[in-house]
């Protein structure tokens, strides 16, 4: 672990959730239906086993089993509806989100200052910039449409089981929390401080490759194409030996988390055995614990991936929040009135002016005035000198 101190790490995330948040409470309506109907869809889903349990008793004791059968199905049914609701309202509250923020940081690179451009590859800056956004989108499906069922399928099988039987509430509540436990603690310490690096390494990948093309004139001036084709493969050595560390974390929390799903398994069953054989437990309420505990094993394992994925969108974030948060040189005072020019001009007398490989020049005695509040159009052809006369202006 000194090779990747865990330092900062309170602070990216706070920074990172600080920032979905505000961007969350611009759509607080289709955030509340968004999480409304999850929580709907969620609760059909814990209850599928109760009502699948009270299948099999009515089919033991010879009752009328037709509503016995309908209602899982309805249920089930219920629950994708609702589901399908809250999906298409994720995809508006994402691309409204993403819009927002390109926007945005486009708002800031354009204010930044001359020195910050000058140090800092346009393809380091647009890549931070787009895997921030395509991040978002993980990140906001991963809370809304997974993480949110999963804490709520685990508290409501939990207390549904310990209303029925206490001990076994407590032993599901025990293996979700240890379970839990595990997955925040390894990805926060373990896996996310590789993943930084590795997501530092892809920017630089990203600035090489762009810096390499928009320069290729000049390469192919030097001929360095194969100078370019050694920096180039050295960066991505280094980018893939680190990914693959990230990776490889990640793999070995997962292996991690299945043996404590293993153990819980074998607590839970082991205790099921035990109500059937003192008779405290129906055939049926025995499907149910059996059928809550795949729900519930379900929703833990893929609750681990979901814990992984938050940490992936955070690191890969955290750049793009970097530049949201980074002051502006000269900014905009809220209250700024437009500009009104009512003094001022730009006189050329007499210019004379060529570029140093040419030998006519551009400019021949060249003599303007330009009046303050005048526009003035310049036309001419191609290579006439109407950028260079703008850029004379600015210096």
């Amino acid at each position: 672990m000194k090779r990747f101190p865990v330092h900062g790490r309170d602070a990216t995330c706070r920074d990172v959730f600080t920032f979905t948040v505000h961007l969350w409470n611009r759509q607080p309506a289709r955030l509340a239906i968004i999480m409304s109907a999850m929580l709907a869809s969620t609760l059909a889903d814990v209850l599928v086993p109760l009502y699948s349990g009270r299948l099999i008793d009515a089919v033991f004791r010879g009752d009328t089993v037709l509503a016995a059968f309908s209602v899982p199905f309805a249920l089930a049914l219920g629950a994708i509806a609702i589901r399908h609701v809250a999906l298409i309202g994720l995809n508006d509250l994402v691309l409204k989100m993403m819009s927002d923020v390109a926007n945005e940081a486009f708002y800031h690179l354009q204010r930044f200052s001359t020195d910050w451009h000058a140090n800092s590859f346009a393809g380091s800056t647009v890549r931070k910039i787009t895997r921030g956004m395509g991040a978002l989108e993980l990140l906001n499906s991963t809370i809304l449409i997974a993480l949110l069922p999963s804490f709520i399928i685990l508290v409501g099988s939990t207390a549904l089981l310990g209303w029925h039987w206490p001990v076994m509430g407590l032993i599901f509540a025990c293996g979700a929390i240890i379970y839990l436990a595990f997955a925040i603690s390894l990805s926060l310490s373990y896996v996310a401080p590789a993943a930084s690096l590795a997501n530092g390494w892809d920017t630089r990948l990203g600035g090489a490759l762009a810096d390499a093309v928009s320069c290729n004139a000049v390469v192919k001036g030097f001929g360095a194409e194969g100078r370019e084709d050694e920096r180039l493969a050295k960066i991505v050595t280094k980018w893939r030996h680190r990914t693959r560390r990230a990776w490889m974390r990640g793999t070995t929390i997962s292996s991690t988390q299945g043996v404590t799903l293993v153990a819980l398994r074998m607590a839970v069953v082991g205790y099921a055995l035990l109500l059937s054989s003192d008779g405290r437990a129906t055939p049926g309420e025995i499907a149910y614990v059996l059928t809550s505990l795949v729900v519930l094993q379900g929703y833990l394992r893929d609750t681990g991936v979901h814990v992984r994925n938050v940490q992936r969108s955070v690191n890969e974030i955290e750049e793009l929040v970097a530049i949201h948060n980074q002051q502006l040189d000269v900014a905009d005072h809220s209250a700024a009135k437009p500009i009104r020019i009512t003094k001022g001009r730009i006189v050329f007398e007499n210019v004379h002016f060529r570029y140093s490989n040419h030998l006519l020049p551009l400019y021949s005695e060249c003599s303007l005035s330009i009046e303050a509040g005048e526009r003035v159009g310049l036309v001419g052809p191609s290579g006439s000198g109407k950028t260079t006369l703008v850029k004379l202006i600015q210096r």
